[in-house]
């Protein structure tokens, strides 16, 4: 076994219609793909009809899976809505629903306008919501289970600087994700969040980290495992999070980094580059003070 393959039994999704809403590049289609391998059958959306269509046809071909890609804006109710209709008129159903979609950028707060701010909050958080009412709503009135999982991110838990419109959305998503796991459970609905820390992605980290800051900030360095992950890592729990053999998991958000927010949690955890020869008149300045 080795964490870069598939982790659930063949077939483990079998007969479910999962909806992806970023699911045509990224982590999403990372996500996506796994799911199909599993037996799903899938809807993935976003605005870019063409690279839906893309991702599409590669998955397709890939994992023989059915994937229907519909453009929508997650951030319009209405839009959102009728694609959701439209994506259950054509499977049937919709048995599971990945907010995977986001925005973000790194700036310092007060050199945001309003729009800049409200941007990251309407994709984050106000289209989060968007899906999980619909959705939600959908499930209640036709007497149906459904699970949520939601993508947010460690610093949903502290906050976090030169990301604020993002720290409070996904902060926001994580609170909605641990009240509607209370509410709506007596309907059969569960919700869950996943937390990732750093997993690459083509393109994203060079418009987040430009140029010499991504060698500068390179995240590897903060991991206690000193690696990023993989994304089979995180398909493999998103997965087990959507799969009926999570069935008893509820409220929970999972986080997957390698430890690197505890590394930055505890006040002396940067003590691990201190070098032998220090360490050791460290001990000799106490023994002779003692």
């Amino acid at each position: 076994m080795h964490y870069q393959k598939g982790m659930l039994v063949a077939g483990a999704l079998e007969g479910q219609v999962l909806l992806v809403t970023g699911g045509g590049t990224g982590l999403g289609a990372a996500m996506a793909r796994y799911f199909l391998e599993l037996g799903a059958k899938l809807v993935i959306c976003s605005r870019k009809i063409e690279t839906l269509k893309a991702t599409a046809s590669e998955l397709e071909a890939v994992t023989g899976g059915q994937v229907v890609p519909l453009a929508c804006d997650i951030r319009d109710y209405a839009a959102l809505s009728e694609m959701y209709q439209e994506a259950k008129a054509h499977f049937g159903k919709i048995d599971g629903v990945i907010n995977n979609a986001a925005a973000n950028f790194i700036s310092p707060t007060n050199r945001l306008s309003p729009n800049a701010f409200h941007t990251i909050l309407d994709i984050v958080l106000k289209g989060t919501s968007n899906m999980t009412l619909i959705a939600g709503k959908d499930w209640i009135q036709d007497g149906k289970p459904g699970v949520f999982l939601n993508i947010v991110t460690t610093y949903a838990f502290t906050g976090s600087a030169y990301v604020v419109p993002s720290a409070a959305a996904k902060a926001g998503v994580l609170a909605l994700t641990r009240s509607l796991a209370v509410e709506w459970a007596p309907h059969g609905i569960r919700s869950n969040a996943i937390a990732p820390g750093p997993f690459p992605t083509e393109g994203a980290w060079e418009r987040l980290l430009p140029g010499h800051l991504a060698e500068k900030f390179d995240p590897v360095r903060r991991i206690p495992l000193g690696r990023v992950g993989e994304h089979q890592e995180l398909a493999n729990l998103a997965a087990y999070l959507i799969s009926p053999y999570s069935a008893y998991i509820n409220g929970e958000v999972i986080t997957i980094d390698g430890g690197e927010w505890l590394q930055g949690a505890g006040q002396f955890n940067g003590f691990g580059q201190v070098k032998a020869e220090e360490w050791d008149a460290l001990a000799a300045a106490r023994k002779k003070g003692g």
